[in-house]
Formats: structure tokens, C-alpha cells, sequence
């Protein structure tokens, strides 16, 4: 009944956030592919925060889903750093994709890992704590925690190739384009 509901409404508020933050993106860089980019880093901090709370053995609450939210903006955050560096050195220095992508990373690992560790260290208060309301705060911990552990492997290492199928995608539809007009 109410738990299945709640489930359901959650469900549609996840969809509604990452819609919306496609629908920024997408203004931000003038572009339909790019938000795809960087979206593509969502399903890693997800699996990463489910997985935490499921060693953990705590359920999925909306405490959980907090996290989660916060989570997704790091971790996005992270993705921007990288794409929006390559897409500068695309243009400004007219660098291939893979140049630019590559230096991008290079150059702004640096900032992402001290930004994971940053969040994972303040999070580890949360996870570790014990106390009156432990039990509330337990959630937002393991799933930033577990998130950013996860994520910070897998983003590192897909975003770029993700970046690149993209950036193929949306040349080889500026050529099949400009063929037809």
C-alpha cells in the first residue's frame, strides 16, 4: 500500500531530477549529446550507494535517497570538470576529441579525486557515528560513501570513452546533415 506508493513517488522524483538536469545541460552546451556525457556517470554512483546500503544492510529510505541527490551532484560535478575542460581545448586549441579528452583528464584528475576524498572524509562521520539518531544519519553516510567509492573508479575510466562514442555519434550526424541538405 503507503510503502509501495512511496517507492512509486521516489521512482518518478529520480526521473523528474535527472530530466531536469538533462534539460540544463543540454542549454549549457548548446547540445543534445554532451548531457549524455555526463549522465552517463549516474548509473555508477547509483550501483556504488545501493550496493554500500545493501552490505550495510540498511534499507532504501528517503534519508537514503538524500544521499543519493547529494551523491548525484558530486559525481556530475566530476564529469562537468572533464568534459567542459575537453570541449575548451577542442575549441580553443583545435585539438582532436581523443587529444582533448585525455588532457582533460590528465589535467583534472587532480580536482576530482581531492573532491571525492573531501566528500567520502565528511561522510565518514555520518557512517561511523553511533549515538542518538545514528540510526537517521547511518543512510546518508553509506550511500555517499559507497557511492563516491564506486564512482570515483568507474568515472574516471568511462567518462572519456563515453565522451568519445558521443563525439563520434554527433560528427557522423553532422556529416549524414549536411549530406542530405
Amino acid at each position: 500500500g503507503a510503502y509501495q506508493a512511496s517507492l512509486t513517488t521516489q521512482l518518478w522524483l529520480i526521473l523528474a531530477a535527472v530530466v531536469c538536469v538533462y534539460i540544463v545541460l543540454g542549454v549549457l552546451y548548446e547540445s543534445y549529446i554532451h548531457p549524455l556525457t555526463i549522465l552517463s556517470t549516474l548509473p555508477s554512483a547509483g550501483v556504488g550507494a545501493l550496493l554500500a546500503l545493501r552490505l550495510a544492510d540498511i534499507e532504501f529510505s528517503l534519508i537514503a535517497l538524500l544521499g543519493l541527490f547529494l551523491l548525484v551532484g558530486v559525481v556530475m560535478k566530476n564529469a562537468i570538470l572533464m568534459i567542459d575542460f575537453a570541449l575548451g581545448l577542442e575549441r580553443r586549441e583545435g585539438l582532436t576529441p581523443e587529444q582533448a579528452i585525455h588532457r582533460a583528464a590528465m589535467l583534472r584528475l587532480r580536482p576530482i579525486v581531492m573532491t571525492n576524498l573531501a566528500g567520502l572524509l565528511g561522510a565518514l562521520p555520518l557512517v561511523l557515528g553511533m549515538g542518538e539518531g545514528s540510526e537517521l544519519r547511518r543512510p546518508l553516510g553509506v550511500t555517499i560513501v559507497g557511492g563516491l567509492m564506486i564512482s570515483q573508479f568507474l568515472t574516471l575510466y568511462t567518462t572519456p570513452i563515453v565522451y568519445l562514442a558521443l563525439e563520434r555519434l554527433r560528427l557522423k550526424m553532422a556529416g549524414w546533415r549536411a549530406r542530405r541538405a
